[in-house]
């Protein structure tokens, strides 16, 4: 009868608050920096290519090192691989502030990202061990762990333009040291190591290595493909590279005895599914909001603080979408809500494409708030609905394959939707607004085809209802035995 019970208990609460941190810092400095990209820009004098790697250098590190990270933590503790992260983030983060042009302001946003994979699987896989099979429980805690994310998101505009207008750009990366020595001292206090589970076959190299390898070919040859051509020898070769490096990442995966990637997980139906459900959300948000940086600032005219406010409703939105999720979820399974979500999603992406040079922000509004509705509605029963799909010795690499693929497709998003707009800032006035006008009418279809594709994969998705979601569950345990 306890399965039935979806309430917390103290101790889990306290494990919830602690692993949020890791959510929230990572997922603080994406809005955060967002507001800053005009910034930056005028102070380091940076191209629009340079800012989108100043986005994507955090990406793609957190992409490309979350599996390795997931497999560490289930291999070696992920409480240890948890704080790690924090320290990791936090010395990075000083980096960020003392960077003197665009190329140390990238490594260093890179360092963050290597901090920021090693934090959020973990984090989940804390969180998941701390609810043990109570699936009930499990989605509350994913809710409220989302929702952390979800505040830390919509704080992150404001606070970002407040210091941004009183300190300067560099003060929007001080705000994060506080908050991971909280994290590191309420993770020691609150949260027990999980079980390691040795060290197995070893660490996965070849897979690691070829993994960075595609991952930062394809994006970098997305990102350069605009100023430089589709037929540059760097575009075109970055493209080859990519596709070698993932044709030889999956068969080394497939021979390995320790695979980073274990490619049976995808044999699960409803795995398969969320995976390419945060692809398409990731995608579309991520890229989307990009350009929306550009727009409000450029376009519009707007300063980071007024920025900031602007996004208020797109961002904190998400809050009240998480904290209603997961009850949603607890009673009637992850199906209906991923489907839900997306179409919300779809339509306020959708509202998008009427936008112009002349466009009041308060006509953003409706988009704003439909966006992080769908999402804050979709997500927590995406993360739900896969991590009842894997027993507790998987949890961290299952996040993490998760995780990775979400975070991938967020730096092709903001490599696609941005490369529209990559020619902005060598035009002047007008021409370049109309360039970033099309730009976020063009993210704004793709993102709705996207997510519309997104609704029709969440059909795959098993546990209609809470008991489906139990079976399932039980299903991999007996799997396991």
């Amino acid at each position: 009868m306890s399965g039935m019970n979806s309430n917390l208990s103290s101790r889990q609460l306290c494990v919830v608050a602690a692993t949020s941190v890791g959510f929230v810092v990572s997922q603080l400095d994406v809005s955060i920096v967002n507001v800053a990209l005009a910034s930056i820009a005028h102070d380091l004098g940076a191209s629009v290519a340079s800012l989108q790697w100043t986005v994507d250098a955090y990406a793609l590190a957190f992409a490309a090192l979350m599996l390795l990270a997931g497999s560490l933590g289930d291999r070696l503790g992920a409480r240890r691989l948890f704080v790690g992260g924090l320290a990791v983030f936090a010395f990075a983060s000083l980096a960020c502030a003392f960077s003197s042009d665009a190329a140390q302001l990238i490594a260093a946003r890179a360092i963050q990202g290597v901090g920021a994979a090693a934090m959020l699987p973990n984090s989940l896989a804390l969180l998941n061990a701390a609810c043990g099979h109570e699936r009930r429980v499990r989605a509350r805690a994913v809710g409220l762990w989302t929702a952390a994310g979800a505040v830390s998101i919509a704080a992150g505009p404001i606070v970002g333009g407040a210091l941004i207008a009183a300190f300067g750009w560099r003060s929007i990366f001080w705000v994060n040291l506080p908050i991971c020595a909280a994290g590191v001292a309420a993770t020691l206090a609150w949260v027990d190591e999980s079980p390691s589970h040795g060290r197995g076959d070893g660490i996965d190299v070849s897979g690691q290595a070829l993994a960075i390898v595609a991952l930062t070919a394809l994006v970098g040859a997305v990102i350069e493909a605009r100023p430089l051509g589709l037929s540059h020898p760097l575009v075109t070769g970055a493209f080859a590279i990519a596709a070698t490096a993932t044709a030889a990442f999956i068969a080394v995966e497939r021979r390995s005895p320790a695979p980073m990637l274990p490619l049976a997980l995808f044999s699960e139906r409803t795995f398969s599914a969320a995976v390419l459900f945060g692809i398409a959300v990731n995608f579309t948000y991520y890229g989307s909001v990009f350009v929306l940086s550009l727009y409000l600032q450029r376009v519009l005219g707007q300063t980071p603080l007024q920025t900031g406010l602007a996004f208020l409703p797109l961002t904190g939105g998400f809050l009240l979408s998480n904290l209603a999720s997961g009850p949603v979820v607890a009673r009637f399974g992850s199906r209906g809500p991923m489907i839900a979500g997306a179409l919300l999603d779809a339509a306020g992406f959708a509202a998008l494409a009427f936008v112009d040079a002349q466009t009041p922000t308060v006509a953003l509004l409706l988009p704003f708030l439909l966006i992080p509705s769908g999402m804050g509605v979709a997500v927590p029963a995406m993360t739900t609905a896969l991590l009842g799909t894997v027993g507790q010795r998987r949890t961290g690499t299952a996040s993490a394959v998760l995780n990775t693929a979400r975070q991938a497709a967020g730096a092709m998003g903001v490599a696609a939707f941005g490369a529209l707009a990559a020619h902005a800032g060598h035009a002047g006035g007008t021409a370049a607004s109309a360039q970033i006008v099309d730009a976020v009418r063009w993210s704004a279809a793709a993102s709705v085809a996207m997510l519309a594709c997104a609704a029709v994969i969440a059909r795959g998705v098993r546990g209609g209802t809470a008991a489906d979601g139990d079976e399932a569950a039980n299903r991999h345990r007996r799997a396991a035995k």
